[in-house]
């Protein structure tokens, strides 16, 4: 049977292979003739460039250049000053932040503390992100250049969830100014300036002159919209595009083969995986849910889905964010374990489910290869192919069965991945959208929120992990290798590993 679903499997990439060469030839981006303008091809328009009202990956991509935060995190992960130039924490909720002096907005407001405060407390009043510095009490102004954040009770990851894109400062006059349109007339003080957006198409940026780490080498960024991964590829080998953040698998070595381009690549800290409604008949059946897992080839997804560049994930979050252990594992592939489950949770004879999908040859690839492995065991999968806008939409109100979904720890802490994903707090549009809930994870998770001690916090997020993976509420899928297609002459780009690239030290070299 192994032998047989391996073969089918191989038809499958046949014929993804056949449908990714024959992509149409439109145009993938506008001509970037001059040294000064760089064209990115993004895998998806911006939703909005208000930070504050959405956390999606295609809108953060555009406002890490415009924005900054308080602190950030370089390529590495690790924690550097931004708008803040020092911070102390003079007790265990307390952390002072001195800011930069000089600092100016892009409508020439200077930076203040008022504005910090004005910032997070904005940022802790929106549905969309208020969880991601929910244990922030108040913010408080000691002078212009000073602010004090205090939290609820001590909460180890602050600084991380600081770094993250949502956590960007805003100038208090530009937003009340614009007021429900601000989300497409964004003001920072990053090394970007928003200029325009044409709404399914590109964004276009332009050098900040003032910004204050010295002006980018590059004068304008445009970020297109290109849905699909072989025409960004086209757009690289025409030299309509200069970088393509997201390349397909299929395309690697097509990139990597032409003298003209370059394929960046670096281990990403994003988790891929189908989440099952844990709230469902039969999924709530922990029973049905290993069994599914056991059904599922993840090493076959990931040899046809990704070319074999990622990992199979052993942990709903990947080496490199911290809080990771080595001590979980995946379900392996064993067919007969999971019809002795099937039988045992008494659905010998299967039953009909759904999974739902957006858009996007891969997605789509996978979730075909993942009808072919439940129909060995009964399972009926039927694949619903949405818009973006849809899919959240479903999966927030929980009306799906099983959903195809990744989740990238933009803060590098294992809070980030745990708390938003498996708290029973955050179920639906905060990021539990397998709706799943234990109160013994629910208990570790909000200790380890309020711990301190680095190796206090790394046993608890091991014990939490331990825990899920038992659970089974997903399918653990992969950690992929991120790879970013550029042109030759592209130089000073160090890409982040989970996509928030920053472009401002991007040159073209002559």
């Amino acid at each position: 049977m192994k032998k047989k679903l391996h073969l089918l499997v191989l038809a499958l990439l046949s014929v993804f292979l056949f449908i990714s060469c024959g992509g149409s030839k439109e145009t993938a981006g506008a001509k970037a003739a001059t040294k000064d303008t760089l064209v990115v091809a993004n895998g998806a328009d911006a939703k909005s460039l208000d930070p504050h009202a959405t956390n999606d990956a295609p809108s953060s991509k555009v406002t890490v250049q415009i924005y900054d935060r308080l602190v950030e995190q370089d390529e590495n992960m690790n924690i550097i000053p931004s708008l803040a130039e020092s911070w102390e924490q003079p007790d265990d909720v307390t952390t002072v932040f001195h800011l930069r002096k000089g600092v100016k907005f892009h409508n020439g407001e200077p930076l203040t503390a008022a504005d910090v405060k004005f910032s997070l407390d904005r940022m802790k009043s929106s549905p969309q992100v208020s969880h991601i510095i929910g244990t922030v009490d108040k913010v408080e102004v000691v002078d212009e250049n000073t602010v004090k954040v205090i939290t609820k009770q001590p909460f180890g990851a602050l600084l991380s969830h600081l770094c993250h894109p949502t956590a960007a400062i805003l100038n208090e006059k530009a937003v009340k100014a614009a007021g429900d349109s601000y989300g497409q007339h964004p003001v920072g003080t990053g090394p970007y300036k928003f200029v325009s957006w044409a709404s399914g198409d590109r964004i276009v940026l332009e050098a900040n002159p003032d910004y204050f780490l010295g002006e980018t080498p590059i004068k304008n960024v445009i970020f297109r919209a290109i849905p699909e991964a072989t025409n960004r590829t086209i757009g690289l080998e025409t030299g309509e595009i200069d970088i393509s953040i997201a390349v397909s698998s299929v395309d690697e070595n097509t990139i990597k083969n032409n003298p003209k381009l370059q394929l960046i690549t670096k281990p990403s800290i994003s988790y891929s995986y189908v989440g099952m409604n844990t709230q469902k008949t039969p999924l709530n059946d922990v029973r049905v849910r290993k069994a599914i897992n056991y059904a599922v080839d993840k090493q076959a997804i990931v040899d046809v889905i990704l070319n074999g560049s990622g990992k199979i994930a052993t942990s709903p979050i990947a080496p490199g964010v911290f809080g990771f252990t080595d001590k979980t594992k995946n379900y392996e592939y064993n067919v007969e374990k999971a019809r002795e489950l099937m039988k045992e949770a008494g659905y010998e004879n299967g039953f009909k489910t759904s999974i739902l999908v957006f858009g996007g040859e891969a997605n789509t690839q996978t979730a075909e290869i993942l009808q072919a492995y439940l129909k060995e065991i009964g399972i009926d999968l039927r694949i619903d192919v949405v818009e973006v806008s849809a899919y959240w939409d479903a999966t927030e109100k929980g009306r799906h069965d099983l959903f195809l979904g990744s989740w990238g720890v933009v803060t590098g802490d294992a809070d980030y991945g745990l708390y938003a994903m498996y708290h029973s707090s955050a179920k639906g549009g905060a990021g539990n959208r397998d709706f799943y809930e234990n109160p013994k994870v629910d208990e570790l998770l909000d200790k380890a929120k309020m711990t301190t001690d680095p190796e206090e916090r790394k046993k608890l997020y091991e014990e939490i992990q331990l825990l899920i993976v038992d659970d089974a509420p997903d399918i653990m899928l992969y950690n992929r290798i991120l790879a970013v297609g550029a042109q030759k002459n592209i130089k000073g780009l160090n890409i982040h590993p989970v996509t928030l690239h920053d472009f401002s030290t991007v040159y073209i070299e002559d």
